[in-house]
């Protein structure tokens, strides 16, 4: 498992270097998520200061993975950065040139390098072009499929089992 802490320590020194105005209020304790299924990290905002939070998968997996996310929830400490906005995207990009992270609003388990926590309750399909589209939830999307197109304009069907598919 990567020392989150000595990590986010890096994070906010490689920030400070860029002069990103992180806030001086963020706890030096990053809190690993056991929990967590369908996020990498949160920042919580908590009486007076933030405190970063990472998935366990996140915590055990590649350290430079770790690192994204860390500097990802840094930047929600910023003003005006509590969303994806113009700002926040601006200092990502600043620390993804400078350090070659990958901050982006979301992203995948296989772009950061780590395990699935769960596995896919609804796995639908594209006729079309075989686009697949997984889901944990029950959704109108899930239950009725035959509501909604593909963006290539097919009728998605649903699979019933993630074997069936490979998955």
């Amino acid at each position: 498992m990567n020392d989150c802490d000595a990590l986010l320590k890096r994070v906010l020194w490689e920030a400070a270097e860029l002069k990103i105005p992180v806030s001086g209020k963020i706890s030096p304790h990053v809190k690993i998520n056991g929990r967590a299924a369908s996020r990498f990290g949160c920042c919580k905002y908590k009486e007076g200061s933030f405190c970063i939070e990472v998935a366990r998968r996140v915590a055990e997996g590649p350290e430079e993975s770790c690192r994204a996310v860390l500097a990802h929830e840094i930047l929600h400490t910023c003003y005006g950065c509590r969303n994806h906005g113009q700002r926040w995207r601006e200092y990502a990009r600043r620390m993804g040139e400078a350090y070659g992270y990958v901050i982006c609003r979301t992203s995948t388990n296989e772009e950061l390098g780590v395990g699935e926590e769960r596995p896919y309750k609804y796995v639908l399909q594209c006729k079309s072009c075989g686009a697949k589209f997984r889901r944990f939830r029950a959704s109108s999307l899930t239950r009725f499929p035959e509501r909604y197109r593909c963006k290539c304009g097919g009728k998605i069907e649903r699979v019933d089992t993630c074997s069936q598919l490979g998955l």
